[in-house]
């Protein structure tokens, strides 16, 4: 599919897509929900891609919402497609931000600001790499216009229901440092360096086996916010799918064998950020 308002690519076994909108500080349109839907929907089916990354085009903006000038356009006013937004049987406004079952890991390169919907979607990333610049609010607060694609559910679940609940009622802005102290920031980089620190990990995130990553995403995200005993029975159905297959009984090998390039002692440390210590004195 050619799109007009997001970017789609691949680096590697890494893929991009872009809200490629600079000159509204990439808002999102009717047009652009659609290319969302395609671009994601593109990405979950592709088996050679094994980690997103979402990000916005220019320095100022990583995605400032909903483009309220096309109001029309994305939001229906027909009722029997509101009842069916109400049950939960359509994608969000914004593209398929209520999409729950990807289950590959996803990092948002924030490269500006996240405001209203652009907040929602880096909150529908796993990881958030922040850029010194870059700013978060429910900034909607102020035109009295809710929040549709997922900041009243996946906000508190990252950084905790009274901190959430704070910045949905006040429309409060935050920068890059407070992001990071409350927990809604994984890292923070320079300015202009988010995307390439996203694929940095990505492209390491790829080098991992790739069942018990997408197994425990599952189990983490289904289960949160259940009872614990149902919590943990998800947590053992997910298990299941992927202690079982060829890269768990390859790495079981590994293991035993040291015949890990973390376990060999001809050669140094290959996982990054993995810490090891050494008998000698």
């Amino acid at each position: 599919m050619d799109y007009s308002e997001i970017l789609y690519e691949k680096s590697g076994e890494v893929t991009i897509i872009t809200f490629n909108r600079p000159e509204v500080h990439n808002c999102i349109g009717s047009t652009t929900h659609r290319e969302l839907i395609e671009a994601w929907t593109h990405f979950k089916k592709d088996n050679t891609a094994k980690v997103a990354i979402v990000t916005g085009a220019g320095d100022k903006a990583f995605c400032a919402g909903g483009d309220l000038k096309d109001a029309e356009g994305i939001v229906s006013t027909d009722p029997n497609e509101i009842k069916a937004h109400s049950l939960g049987k359509r994608e969000g406004y914004l593209g398929p931000s209520r999409w729950t079952d990807i289950y590959k890991p996803i990092i948002a390169a924030v490269n500006g600001l996240a405001y209203a919907g652009g907040l929602e979607w880096a909150c529908f990333a796993d990881i958030r790499i922040v850029e010194e610049h870059a700013s978060f609010g429910v900034t909607c607060r102020r035109w009295n216009i809710g929040l549709a694609d997922g900041g009243t559910q996946r906000l508190p679940r990252i950084i905790g229901f009274g901190r959430a609940m704070e910045l949905i009622i006040t429309g409060r802005v935050i920068d890059a440092n407070e992001a990071y102290r409350i927990g809604l920031a994984n890292e923070i980089v320079p300015q202009g360096k988010s995307l390439e620190r996203a694929i940095e990990l990505g492209k390491f995130i790829c080098t991992l086996p790739q069942p018990a990553i997408h197994s425990d995403k599952e189990a983490a995200q289904r289960g949160f916010g259940m009872p614990l005993d149902e919590g943990l029975r998800i947590e053992a159905e997910c298990f299941n799918k992927s202690i079982f297959l060829p890269e768990s009984i390859e790495g079981l090998r590994q293991f035993s064998e040291r015949d890990h390039a973390d376990r060999r002692s001809d050669q140094q440390t290959k996982t990054p950020g993995l810490v090891t210590h050494s008998n000698k004195t």
